[in-house]
């Protein structure tokens, strides 16, 4: 089984140094990559501010990927569901 993984990877190693990388999806991936950064920082000063009122969202791929593609809509959503539903 691991012979195919190690064998898939060479081949897309390989066809990506041929044929090469459209520039449209290196962005998106940026894009995204950039947006879940924000959203762990978002949940960090969250929970760095937050500890006051006692809100606390764990940082973890699920969480910043709401708040980095939904902003402070995510915030807002995960701090209500955590004081209304988790409390």
């Amino acid at each position: 089984m691991s012979v195919w993984v190690i064998s898939g990877f060479i081949v897309a190693i390989v066809l990506l140094l041929t044929v090469g990388v459209s520039k449209k999806g290196l962005s998106i991936i940026g894009s995204g990559f950039s947006k879940l950064a924000i959203g762990v920082l978002m949940l960090f000063f969250l929970n760095l501010f937050g500890a006051y009122f006692g809100i606390h969202i764990p940082i973890n791929a699920f969480t910043a990927i709401i708040v980095g593609f939904l902003g402070l809509a995510g915030i807002v959503s995960l701090s209500a569901l955590h004081l209304f539903i988790l409390s």
